[in-house]
This record gives C-alpha cells, sequence and structure tokens, in this order.
C-alpha cells in the first residue's frame, strides 16, 4: 500500500480542517506515494524512536505530536534534532504527524482518555469548529462511574494512567466529585471553561505555576498527571489501522513504539 491511502482513511476519521489553526499536521518527512510495509504508532518521534523504527525496519511513523513543531534553522547534523532528521530521510522513513484533529476527532483522543477515567455521558468540552453540521470540540466532560473525594480521584487517576506521580491543585481535597472534565496535552487555559459547566475536578497536563494559583482562587480542583498520558494513542491508533487494513485489503504491518518518552521521572 501507499502512504497516501492510509492517510486518506485517517483524513476522512480526523479531517484536517478540524486542528488548531497554525497546527503543524500532516506529512512531516518523505512522500506521500512511498510504500508502505510497516507502521509504528507513537507519541512523539525523539531519537530513541526512530532507532527503534530502524532496528524493526519500520518505513512509516505515524505520531500524534508533530516532528516539526519548530522549523529547523539550518541542517547542521551535530544537532541531536537535525541528525535525527537526517536518519529519517537515511532510512527512506515516512513520518505523519495527527495533533488537535486526533485531539478534536470523534472517537478520538480524548474520548480514549475519557474512557480510562471510565466517564459516562460525556459531552463536548471546548468548541472549535463546526463541520459538515458536526460540531468539534477538545476535551470532554462526564459522569465519573463511582463518587469519591478528590484527593481519591487523584489516585484514582495514577492507577488508571499506570503513573507513579502526579500534581493536584486543590484546596478542597475531600469534597466528594462527580462530575470530570479532562482534556490532553496543555490545557490549563481552559479551566474556567470546565469549572463554568460543572466540573468538579478537571484533568489536564502542564499546568503553569500562575494558572495553579488562578485554578486555587477560583476555588477549582485540578490533577495535572502530566503531558505523557496521550501516549494511550499508540494502542488504540495500531488497533484502529489494523481494522482498516483487515477491511480494505493492506498489506501491511503495524506494531507499536515500546519507547517511553516522557522526559519527566518521579522520583
Amino acid at each position: 500500500m501507499k502512504v497516501i491511502e492510509l492517510v486518506k482513511q485517517f483524513e476522512k476519521f480526523a479531517p484536517k480542517k478540524i486542528a488548531v489553526d497554525g497546527d503543524p499536521i500532516g506529512l512531516q518527512i518523505g512522500s506521500l506515494n512511498q510504500d508502505v510495509h510497516k507502521i509504528m504508532t507513537t507519541l512523539d518521534v525523539r531519537p530513541e524512536v526512530v532507532d527503534e523504527a530502524i532496528n524493526n525496519h519500520v518505513d512509516f511513523i505515524f505520531s500524534h505530536h508533530p516532528l516539526m513543531f519548530r522549523p529547523a534553522k539550518n541542517l547542521d547534523l551535530s544537532n541531536p534534532q537535525n541528525s535525527m532528521y537526517a536518519k529519517i530521510i537515511e532510512h527512506h522513513i515516512t513520518v505523519y504527524s495527527a495533533h488537535t484533529n486526533l485531539d478534536n476527532a470523534v472517537g478520538g483522543m480524548n474520548d480514549w482518555l475519557a474512557d480510562s477515567l471510565q466517564l459516562k455521558d460525556t459531552k463536548g468540552l471546548v468548541y472549535q469548529t463546526k463541520m459538515n453540521n458536526h460540531e468539534y470540540f477538545m476535551g470532554r466532560i462526564g459522569i465519573l462511574s463511582n463518587t469519591m473525594t478528590v484527593y481519591e480521584f487523584a489516585e484514582f487517576c495514577k492507577k488508571q494512567f499506570n503513573i507513579s506521580g502526579l500534581r493536584l491543585i486543590s484546596n478542597t481535597p475531600d469534597k466528594l466529585v462527580n462530575k470530570v472534565a479532562i482534556l490532553g496535552g496543555d490545557g490549563g487555559k481552559f479551566f474556567n471553561i470546565a469549572k463554568n459547566k460543572g466540573a468538579d475536578v478537571y484533568v489536564t497536563g502542564d499546568v503553569y505555576y500562575h494558572v495553579g494559583h488562578d485554578m486555587l482562587a477560583s476555588d477549582f480542583s485540578v490533577v495535572d498527571p502530566g503531558h505523557h498520558i496521550e501516549s494511550i494513542c499508540k494502542p488504540y491508533l495500531a488497533v484502529m489501522f489494523r481494522k482498516w487494513a483487515k477491511q480494505l485489503n493492506w498489506n501491511v504491518e503495524v506494531i507499536e513504539s515500546d519507547i517511553n518518552t516522557d522526559p519527566f521521572t518521579f522520583i
């Protein structure tokens, strides 16, 4: 199969038009007309992930986070990032990234995260756009299956996301939680939307210090389990691609990256 066959199928599920303006999604390196034999799904494209792809004879990397958030100013190969680009090209690997379009897609990233927390009756959180008479939202808000305190919920998040630590921002850790909002990635700036929609607690990553103060001043509880919880995309994307391969007779193998790209270690 060709790269473009998978891309066309994926963009029916998560169209580029539902991405945030300016998000550098889509083809990152390579050619849409390249033949694909082995796909690897990953959250991030880092040098160790590229080495993993090469060792596994992967010719197509599908990532959530774009390979090129910032354009290269030169191609000095002493720079690890530039060296990684060169290695990708040298080994004829095509890289494609789906970022906020996967976040906003129905049945995409934020639905996967909401499912991990066993939320029921979920609805969209932050309105993004309307296309073909359908409204798209980033984040989800829903009802927690079992009522628990804010502190117990934070412990529940640690278990469900398989992490050793997180940051809890709360004046009222003993308050009962019934309604939960979640937005994968850096979603601190949207906390007032979560609060105004009736969430008892908001789950998002990369909360800034001063924003944390604002959350406390608003008497709103927030759980920051980190950005890396979005690695949940790896198995979900792999399952989706295998399903399409079977339906569309693609002769392609799909694997998930085994590399943990979280830059933080809790000690």
